[in-house]
C-alpha cells in the first residue's frame, strides 16, 4: 500500500457568521482562493497534474450547492479535466475529505489530490433551508432531530459538568487563542481574502470599501469568568449552556494536497506529514457531542498508538460542555487540547472545520518539534471521527 503525504495546506481567517467580514462573500469564492493560494505553495504541481479536488461541506445548499467542489475547482482556473466531489459528514466534512482523498492514493488510485472543506454559516442557515425529518423516526425516535444545543445540554447533564466549569473552560479558550494571535502562530496558515463591501455614504451615496481579511474574528481578549457567568442560557430555561460557552457560528475555507510518497519524491516536494489513519463511531444522537469518545479508541487501536504518544489534539470544541465530557472520559492531558484556543473562540465553519483544524494541527506540530497529532469531532447525529497524522523530520 502507497503512503500518503500532506505538502502543503492553507485556509482563509475565519469569520464571523451574519456579521463578519464574510458575511457577503460566496463560499465558493472563499473556496476558490484558499485553492490559488494552495497551487502558490506547491510550485512543483501544475494544475493539470491533480486528479481529484474532495471537498467537505455540512450543508451543500444554495451558494455551496450544485456540487461546490466543482464549482470552487473551476472558478479557481483549475483545468476542466480535473473533476471535483462534495462530501458531507456534517462537521466532520473536512476532516473525511481528506481521509477518502488519503486513502485513495494509498490504494493507488491517484497521485495528487487536493482535499478541503468550505461553509459560510452566514449564507446557509444552521440545518439548511427546508428540514424534512423522516415521520417514522420523528415519532419513534425524535432525538435525532434534535437541536446541537439542546444535546450539549444533554451531555452536561449526564457527564454532570458544572456551568462554572463550561464558563471557565471558554475564558480559557479566548486566553489560548488571544495568545496565539498575539504571537502570529497563524500567519503562515492563513490565505489573505480581499472582500468589497457595498455602502451608503452619509449623503445617500452608494460607496465601495474594499479590505484585507487575514485575522480570525471571533476571538475576544477581554472575556473574563463574571462576564460569561452572567449570561443566560442558550437552550433551556434550567441550562448551563450559554451563547458563551458555545462555538461560534462562522465562515471560512481550508484545503491541503495531499500525494503519494514516491510523487512529492519525484516532484521534489517536501511532505509535511503523513496520513496515519481515519476512524469513526457511532453514540445515541441526544449526546452526539461525546462522539470522539468512540472514534479516537478506534484510532489508537488501528495505528498502535498510545495516548501517551499523542503530542497534540485538535478536537472541534462545538461546546464546552462536549469538550470537557470527552477529555474527562478518556482523560486527555489539557495541555495537548487546543493549544491555541478552540472554537468558542476561532469559531466553528461546520464543513471547513476538519481541514482548518488539520492546518493549524500541522503547522503547531512544526512550530514545537513534536510528532503525532490528532484530529477529532462530535458530528450532529451521534457519531464521531478522529484522524492520525504523523510529522515528518
Amino acid at each position: 500500500m502507497k503512503e500518503a503525504v500532506i505538502v502543503a495546506g492553507c485556509r482563509t481567517a475565519v469569520g464571523k457568521a451574519k456579521k463578519g467580514a464574510f458575511r457577503h462573500t460566496r463560499p465558493d469564492e472563499l473556496g476558490a482562493a484558499v485553492i490559488q493560494d494552495l497551487l502558490t505553495r506547491v510550485p512543483q504541481v501544475e494544475p493539470h497534474m491533480i486528479d481529484d479536488l474532495v471537498i467537505g461541506c455540512a450543508f451543500p445548499e444554495g451558494e455551496q450547492g450544485m456540487n461546490v467542489a466543482r464549482i470552487m475547482g473551476l472558478r479557481s482556473g483549475l483545468p476542466t479535466t480535473v473533476p471535483g466531489i462534495t462530501v458531507n459528514r456534517y462537521c466532520s466534512s473536512g476532516l473525511q475529505s481528506i481521509a477518502m482523498a488519503a486513502e485513495r492514493i494509498m490504494c493507488g488510485f491517484a497521485d495528487v489530490i487536493i482535499a478541503g472543506g468550505v461553509e459560510s454559516m452566514s449564507m446557509i442557515p444552521m440545518g439548511g433551508f427546508r428540514i424534512a425529518p423522516n415521520p417514522h423516526l420523528m415519532d419513534h425516535y425524535p432525538q435525532v432531530y434534535m437541536s446541537m444545543g439542546h444535546t450539549a445540554e444533554e451531555v452536561a447533564k449526564r457527564y454532570q459538568i458544572s456551568r462554572a466549569d463550561q464558563d471557565h473552560f471558554a475564558v480559557e479558550s479566548h486566553r489560548r487563542a488571544t495568545q496565539a494571535l498575539e504571537q502570529k502562530r497563524f500567519e503562515v496558515e492563513i490565505t489573505p481574502i480581499h472582500v468589497k463591501e457595498k455602502y451608503f455614504d452619509s449623503s445617500g451615496k452608494v460607496q465601495e470599501k474594499e479590505s484585507i481579511v487575514q485575522v480570525d474574528e471571533g476571538v475576544r481578549s477581554d472575556t473574563n469568568w463574571e462576564r460569561l457567568s452572567q449570561l443566560p442560557p442558550a437552550f433551556r430555561v434550567d441550562g448551563t449552556v450559554t451563547a458563551g460557552n458555545t462555538s461560534q457560528t462562522s465562515d471560512g475555507a481550508a484545503a491541503v494536497m495531499i500525494m503519494s510518497a514516491e510523487r512529492a519524491k519525484s516532484l521534489g516536494c517536501n511532505p509535511i506529514a503523513k496520513f496515519r489513519g481515519f476512524m469513526t463511531g457511532g453514540v445515541d444522537p441526544e449526546v452526539m457531542g461525546i462522539g470522539p469518545v468512540a472514534a479516537i479508541p478506534k484510532l489508537l487501536s488501528y495505528t498502535g498508538l498510545t495516548l501517551d504518544q499523542i503530542d497534540l489534539i485538535e478536537l472541534n470544541e462545538a461546546f464546552a460542555a462536549q469538550t470537557l465530557a470527552i477529555m474527562r472520559e478518556l482523560n486527555l492531558d489539557e495541555q495537548k487540547v487546543n493549544v491555541n484556543g478552540g472554537a468558542i473562540a476561532l469559531g466553528h465553519p461546520l464543513g471547513c472545520t476538519g481541514t482548518k483544524l488539520t492546518v493549524s494541527l500541522l503547522n503547531e506540530l512544526q512550530r514545537r518539534s513534536q510528532r503525532y497529532g490528532i484530529v477529532t469531532m462530535c458530528i450532529g447525529g451521534g457519531m464521531g471521527a478522529a484522524g492520525l497524522f504523523e510529522m515528518m523530520s
